[in-house]
């Protein structure tokens, strides 16, 4: 692509990609999409996105096409990769103005460089770092902060990278830069600081947002930059000066008005001191010893003595408490029961943590912790009135657990009062002592004085059970307390009844059960639901009884939510209500909202009849086969609820019968649709997939196939992730027959995997199908192999190279333990072997194995050896309590299959011992010892403890 000529051409279709109008836009797209893998192409988006005097707009789009290439052909052996001529052209012309005035473009342009030297920096990058070093020294205000963002954002970059050789590069990068680092973050924190003083707003907050840059350069580099960090002088000098900082900080925040746009990045940045404290105690606990004290003294002075009055902001007060948290609970602080067998690192951390935590500090804290942070707020009292449900939700953290003020007051409340039980026991029942008998109703501070205190009981249960006579103080005190009927007195009646759930499981004479359930019936307003007998028999005859439709829902609804609550213990009473929903069926033809609430009702009684429901499917399957028939207009209405009942249907069912094999015939008109009903499709198709693999797939696979290469041409990412999902459940259940019926499908998988996957989700369950074809049916992986390789014009060890060599570099992609595994025993299938290929792969073979390893073995604590936690030896009926969901007739299947399963049965400790000693007979001794001289030194010291014994 020559670049004068196509710069105009680019520019208009990049012009024409953000049109509002589809006419218009996806010609331009599918242009764009041809010209990815043109030489030239990306030299052409860098002369665009870099001139700024063309619409943001398109140069954002630009930027975009630009970093998007970086994922699929940056890599040497990606397909269309590019040539290294224009690659060193492209990392020439990045780094060459830090000038971009718009933020967001600037963001992406510091991301597509940091995407960049995650691959080639500093090998075939080195002029990186120091051009970064250089520009953010220049006076250049635009120009400091563009390169002080675009330097924080490669230095995140690289030290996300995990394996060994990369982390060892990252070591010499940091020790490297560290001392210029630190230089950069303590000139900009006293600039801004200064001109804090001075009043100069303007000024304050372009020198706060450089300070917060440079402090998030170096939290990386502190935590993810040394092996050993507390021999590093600078950096312990680092981290001492922290706690000095965040006091000029959080002074500082006395003087800026609340509404100033400095104060949010100055949140921001105190908080960001915290994290560089808490997430150097995760990695480093023995390195932040010296730490400790400092610590302990900040947080607790801040947040539980008045020297914190004024400054200190809801997220800053968790973040503190987090801290004592993980130092009084880090397990590299706790002594072992014999002394002798402990390290001298940790008898320094404890001697330290017992000199802090005297008897009145540990008062004061338990005290504040109750009598201040426990409280309800005005707020939340007022909440509580205009929306309970929502109040309950917030109360419990909701998604937010982690910053939520309350869950995490009573978190450390927990903690501490058990790690330090006999010290904080009697001040906690001096406290509860003191509010024997009933509360005035008008003093509200004391109502809520008493609800903190007894929650603070109920939390503590546990560490209480030999101190205090729950029964007998149940009698006398908390029963009286419940019958309190003002409306005031309503906090202490809520907080009762959950004290007396909290120790109900602790301690609670059975005989004193049923005063407990006569207070309950008095609290729900003589609603009594312990008879389910004669009350689902009243139900039905009110069901029976009622005329109108609406009514008939409303009784049906209730009807649902008994059978939901009571799952099993519904199978005595539900005959009658079995033989009358047909009737209704029929009767309520012209209703399909009453239509959808049988089919509720339907979904909770399959689901409490389990295996028995199989009993209903005369009744059943023809309800499912009309609600989910696309041709039938009912389905407007019928469908969603129609596909919940076909599912749990298929979850429950104990075989496979004619009839529910034939209504499969609905879903390609289904998976056509590509509604908001997909996923519960791709669930269904799982189900039967689990249900009996042969039998469905003779006679779907064909068709299943077809309909999802035409999925895959337009869906959505997560999509596409359901899709794979299904072909990978397949593998797993029929790993000979599967790749052969899907054959069409896996050649884009070993592309997508040799190309570079950009998703992560996408790339992790590519790998987990290849890793299910490479390890249960290499004769097929041989012929996949052959067959894209031939598609590619390319060898079928250069595609073998480039699988691999992705595969490993790729490994942090996949979380799920057990495709971790997967892929570690894939890989090592490929051993023993005389090919070059494999062998120049080894050393990533072996990273990988090793980093499976990490993940699923447990050590014996008593024997001091390691064992595989994934295998499984043979299936037991799981024991159901009375609270817990019992297993389907699906859950139950996917038991026996994991019985089956490699992951499950196969010890990778064992494969990983039985594929080297293979190789070293194949190779013989010298030939061996070279190929392991080819691991980091560090990867085998750890293969070789977790072989012990072998």
């Amino acid at each position: 692509m020559d670049l004068n000529s196509a710069s105009t051409v680019v520019l208009q279709v990049l012009t024409q990609a953000t049109s509002q109008d589809t006419a218009v836009l996806k010609p331009a797209e599918e242009q764009l999409k041809q010209w990815e893998t043109q030489p030239g192409f990306y030299s052409v988006l860098l002369n665009i996105f870099t001139n700024h005097t063309l619409d943001v707009n398109v140069r954002w789009l630009a930027v975009l096409y630009f970093k998007n290439g970086i994922d699929r052909y940056w890599r040497r052996v990606a397909p269309h990769a590019l040539s290294e001529e224009e690659k060193t052209t492209l990392r020439a012309g990045l780094i060459t103005n830090f000038n971009e005035p718009v933020n967001q473009i600037a963001t992406q342009i510091s991301v597509l460089i940091a995407k960049v030297a995650r691959v080639d920096c500093p090998r075939q990058w080195p002029e990186l770092i120091p051009t970064l070093l250089e520009s953010v020294k220049v006076q250049d205000d635009l120009r400091q902060h563009r390169a002080l963002l675009t330097f924080y954002h490669v230095t995140k970059t690289l030290a996300s990278k995990r394996l060994a050789a990369d982390r060892k590069l990252f070591y010499d990068l940091a020790s490297g830069i560290y001392s210029f680092a630190c230089s950069l973050w303590n000139h900009h924190t006293d600039t801004f600081l200064r001109q804090v003083c001075t009043g100069d707003e303007a000024a304050a907050t372009n020198s706060l947002e450089r300070t917060l840059l440079s402090l998030k350069v170096l939290r990386k580099l502190t935590v993810h930059g040394f092996v050993e960090p507390h021999w590093n002088v600078e950096v312990m000098g680092f981290l001492h000066a922290v706690f000095e900082r965040l006091k000029q900080f959080l002074e500082c925040s006395r003087t800026v008005r609340a509404e100033n746009v400095c104060r949010d990045r100055l949140e921001k940045t105190i908080i960001l001191f915290t994290k560089v404290l808490l997430d150097f105690l995760d990695q480093h606990p023995f390195s932040f010893i010296p730490l400790i004290q400092k610590s302990l003294e900040f947080a607790v002075t801040y947040v539980f003595t008045e020297a914190g009055e004024g400054i200190v902001f809801e997220r800053f007060i968790v973040q503190c408490m987090n801290l004592i948290k993980m130092i009084v609970k880090n397990y590299a602080y706790k002594p072992s029961k014999n002394i002798e067998d402990s390290s001298p690192e940790t008898l320094e951390a404890h001697k330290i943590k017992t000199a802090f935590f005297t008897y009145p500090t540990l008062m004061e804290i338990c005290r504040r912790l109750v009598t201040h942070y426990f409280l309800l707020t005005k707020e939340e009292l007022a909440m509580w009135e205009e929306d309970p449900e929502g109040f309950t939700v917030e109360e419990t953290g909701g998604d937010s657990w982690k910053y939520s003020l309350r869950p995490c007051t009573e978190v450390l409340f927990i903690d501490i009062f058990h790690e330090y039980n006999q010290t904080l026991t009697p001040v906690l029942l001096e406290m509860v002592h003191n509010l024997q008998g009933s509360t005035n109703i008008e003093d509200t501070g004391a109502i809520l004085i008493k609800d903190a205190v007894y929650n603070a009981v109920g939390l503590a249960a546990y560490e209480l059970f030999d101190s205090v006579d729950f029964d007998q103080w149940f009698k006398n005190q908390l029963l009286a307390e419940l019958q309190v009927s003002h409306n005031r007195y309503k906090p202490i009646r809520r907080r009762v009844i959950w004290l007396i759930g909290q120790w109900i499981s602790v301690k609670f004479k059975s005989d004193l059960r049923p005063m407990l359930y006569e207070a309950i019936r008095n609290l729900l307003q003589d609603q009594d639901l312990v008879f389910l007998e004669s009350m689902f028999t009243l139900l039905f005859q009110l069901l029976q009884e009622v005329n109108q439709c609406d009514t008939k829902m409303h009784v049906l609804h209730v009807l649902s939510c008994v059978i939901e609550r009571v799952n099993m213990q519904i199978r005595p009473y539900v005959g009658c209500l079995v033989q009358y929903l047909p009737l209704l069926w029929k009767q309520s033809e012209e209703h399909n909202m009453l239509r959808c609430a049988i089919l509720t009702t339907l979904i909770h009684l399959v689901q409490g009849l389990g295996a028995d429901s199989k009993n209903l499917y005369p009744f059943l399957l023809p309800i499912i086969q009309l609600s989910t028939d696309v041709s039938q207009p009912p389905h407007v209405y019928l469908l969603e609820d129609g596909l919940e009942l076909w599912l749990v249907t298929l979850e429950n069912s104990p075989c496979l019968t004619p009839e529910l094999l034939r209504i499969f015939q609905n879903m390609s008109s289904l998976l056509e649709l590509s509604s908001e009903n997909l996923k519960n499709c791709f669930k269904i198709i799982n189900a039967y997939i689990f249900l009996s693999s042969s039998e469905f797939l003779q006679t779907y696979a064909a068709g299943l196939c077809r309909s999802f290469c035409e999925l895959l041409k337009d869906i959505t990412t997560e999509g596409q992730v359901q899709v794979l999902k299904v072909v990978e459940n397949v593998l797993k259940v029929n790993p000979v027959l599967g790749p052969q019926m899907f054959q069409q499908l896996l050649p884009s998988v070993l592309r997508g995997i040799i190309d570079g996957e950009r998703y992560p989700v996408v790339m992790s369950t590519y790998l987990g199908i290849m890793g299910r074809v490479l390890l249960q049916n290499a004769s097929f992986f041989s012929l996949l192999l052959s067959q894209v390789a031939c598609e590619l014009g390319q060898e079928m060890d250069q595609i073998l190279g480039n699988m691999i060599e992705m595969w490993v570099d790729r490994m942090d992609n996949i979380t799920q333990p057990e495709r971790r595994k997967l892929s570690a025993l894939a890989l090592l299938s490929l051993l023993p072997s005389l090919n070059s290929v494999i062998q120049d792969k080894f050393c990533g073979i072996i990273n990988v194995s090793v980093e499976g390893l990490h993940d699923i073995m447990t050590e014996d604590p008593e024997t001091g050896t390691y064992k595989d936690c994934m295998l499984m030896f043979h299936f037991e009926e799981p024991k159901v309590t009375e609270d817990e969901e019992p297993p389907t007739e699906q859950d139950k299947r996917k038991k026996l299959l994991a019985l089956k399963d490699p992951v499950h049965t196969v010890s990778l400790q064992q494969f990983i011992y039985e594929k080297l000693k293979a190789q070293q007979e194949l190779l013989g001794e010298q030939g061996f010892q070279a190929l392991m001289e080819t691991v980091d030194t560090e990867i085998v010291a750890q293969l070789q403890e977790f072989l012990q014994g072998f």
